[in-house]
This record gives C-alpha cells, structure tokens and sequence, in this order.
C-alpha cells in the first residue's frame, strides 16, 4: 500500500511542479509575427523565437505521450506535401526551422509561404531572409504531416529588450532589414533560454538570457570574437547555431558564425549589460553557413556535430575542444585552423536534429529539386 501511496504522491508533485512552470500561461492566439526559430525543453514546451516581433514565446502544444521509438522516419518531397495541404505549390514553401519534441518524436516545422527559391539570388539567402514564417507543420513519427492550429493555445510571451531596429539594413544582403536577424537561434538548457541575434546596441551581436517560466526582465551581453578568414575583431555578426556544454566543468556556449569560425564563451561571463570577447578555437573555412550543431552518443561517448551550407557535415570532440590551449587571434594563412574536426558527406542538408538514440534528422535538397526528409544512422557519424 505504501509503494502506491509514494507513486501517486510522486505524480501530484510532478503535476504541481509542470502546472507552477505554467502558471504564466494563457489560452489564446499568440501574436507571433515570425517563426524564426525552433526549439524544445524536456518538458516537450515549444519555445518560438520571433524576430520580427523581437518577442519569444514558450507554447504548451499538449503533446505529452512518450513515444520510445528507435525507428526512422522518412518522407519523400515535403515541400510538395505540405503545398498540397495549404492550397498552393511547392516553390511557394519555405522551411525555416525544424525541431523534435523529445517526449512524442514529432516533428515541426516552421512555415511560410513565401516566394520560394527563384528569389534566392545569393548563396547566403536563408528562409527568414525571404518570409515571415506563420504556420507550424507536424510531422509524426510515421510519417502523417497535420498544420498544427494555433488560435487557442496556453502560451507565455518575452519581450526581448533593446532589438534590433527595423531601419537598419544589412550590408550585403540589398534592401534586407536586418530585423530578420533579431533571432538567429535558440536553445533551452538548465531552466534558461538562451537567445542568439543582434540588438540595437553599438556592438550588434548579441546574447540573451531568459528565466523560464519567463520573468519581465532578460539578461543581455553582447558579444565580440576574432574571425580566422577576415583577419580582425568583429561585434556585428550573430551567432548562426550554438549549443550550451560542460568543458571542464564549467559550462560554455559552443558557438559558430558565418564563414566559420567556432568559438567559446563561458556562460558565466554572461552578465547583464557587459560586452564580452569569446574565444575563437578554430576556423572551418569561409563561403559557409553553419546551420545546426547537434549532441549525440556514440559508444558511450559524446560527439557535436555541425551541419553547413557549403561544407560536408563536421564530427567535433568536445574533448579536443576543451583541451585546445591557443586561441586564434590572427588572420588564418589557409582555409582551416585550430580545432580539428573530421568530416562526413552531407550536402544540401539544410535543417538537422537529433530524433532518437539511434538517427537524426535531416531536410536534403535532392538534385530533382525536392525536399526530403531522410533518418541518418547515428553510427554512420
């Protein structure tokens, strides 16, 4: 009797603890302008970075059955699919984000309806560059896609202090607001989001941090590096893909920019209102956009792997990045330096994410021009 009077005590404190997470919620229609970016809490919470809204919101989508597949998943022209659903046709789609509720293995993405590929007339065009993601696609562990309704829903919403302004335009990208770039990723770890994008500040590139069940105030630190290819200090690139992880057990954010350098930051240097210089531990070679970077076990050992625009997927050992004592500080004589990495084929893949303990996911552009979704073997990497 006593083990049962445990367990039922054990679920009330469990449900008290998720109803408390949530108690900033409220049922309705958030007012997201763009779903820039994707991600997911344990809790199977979907966070949305909004970048034209400058905002982040944390959405309970009531989607909690555990699912323990080890199976992959496939589907064959996505784009195609998902037009035939919405009313239009496959050049009109674009995929801006995607990620997996860890809890249900399924899968989103975020979607626009934009004017598609004929437009991208630089190969450093993104999705955001293009539209204002403003529908969320669901696509089940066996393949069945569902538009996820979103006209009530519990949400909760974060302002992000200071963001970019909707005036300043980018440098090479012509007529482009940098207000695309507000958000340029997102991830949850240890109770915070953090928030990757530019702000209004004087040194553009910015970090936030949030508390989740989100406060009124976030932290903000901007962020300046060394880029290997250009040769000097920069403050105005964001942050394109990051992921918090314990070196030497103190936690940093393992981040990568455009063209690519990879870089550390402590996290406790994060600190509202300072200007912090992160180190700069390899350059992976420029004309590149890195896109997703990816934990995952194999053989009881942890690799990170970064997925690119231009470049094959990259294999990374925490390790070797934790124990690499230069920094680079000077124009790279080459194309690769620092940190060494090995490689594996992967063009074309432009989302990833981890599925399950055995494949990860990836959206590849096929030489007919579709978008598939394709499982990869954990042990192929």
């Amino acid at each position: 009797m006593f083990k049962y009077i445990l367990t039922f005590f054990c679920v009330c404190c469990l449900a008290l603890q998720v109803n408390a997470k949530n108690a900033d919620f409220v049922t309705g229609k958030p007012d997201i302008k763009s779903m820039s970016t994707l991600t997911f809490n344990s809790e199977g919470v979907l966070f949305v970075g909004d970048s034209r809204g400058a905002a982040v919101y944390a959405i309970d989508l009531d989607d909690k059955v555990k699912n323990d597949t080890r199976e992959a998943v496939g589907l064959k022209d996505v784009e195609g699919q998902i037009a035939a659903m919405l009313g239009t046709t496959a050049d009109a789609i674009l995929v801006h984000d995607m990620a997996v509720n860890p809890i249900s293995k399924n899968i989103y993405l975020a979607i626009s309806r934009a004017s598609g590929r004929k437009d991208w007339d630089n190969k450093f065009t993104l999705p955001n560059d293009l539209g204002d993601a403003s529908i969320l696609m669901k696509i089940s562990p066996t393949g069945e896609i569902d538009e996820v309704a979103l006209e009530s829903v519990k949400y909760s919403k974060a302002a992000l202090s200071n963001p970019v302004d909707e005036s300043k335009t980018h440098m090479w990208k012509k007529g482009l607001s940098l207000r695309v770039d507000t958000i340029t990723d997102i991830v949850f770890s240890d109770g915070k989001l953090f928030v990757a994008g530019l702000s209004n500040e004087e040194f553009a590139s910015t970090m936030w941090q949030l508390s989740y069940p989100f406060e009124e105030k976030s932290s903000r630190s901007t962020v300046e590096i060394f880029h290997g290819a250009h040769g000097k200090y920069e403050t105005h690139a964001p942050i394109r893909t990051f992921l918090p992880y314990k070196l030497k057990d103190e936690m940093h954010l393992l981040a990568a920019y455009l063209c690519t350098p990879l870089v550390t930051i402590p996290v406790s240097d994060l600190k509202d209102g300072q200007h912090i210089k992160g180190k700069t531990v390899a350059e992976f070679g420029s004309g590149n956009y890195p896109l997703d970077m990816v934990v995952y076990q194999k053989k009881g050992k942890e690799y990170i792997l970064l997925t690119n625009s231009n470049l094959p997927f990259m294999i990374i050992d925490p390790d070797d990045v934790a124990n690499y004592e230069g920094e680079i500080t000077e124009e790279v004589e080459g194309y690769v330096a620092g940190v060494d990495y090995a490689i594996r084929s992967g063009s074309d893949v432009e989302q990833f994410a981890l599925f399950n303990d055995t494949y990860m996911l990836g959206l590849q552009r096929q030489a007919s021009g579709k978008l598939n979704l394709y499982s990869y073997p954990i042990e192929r990497f």
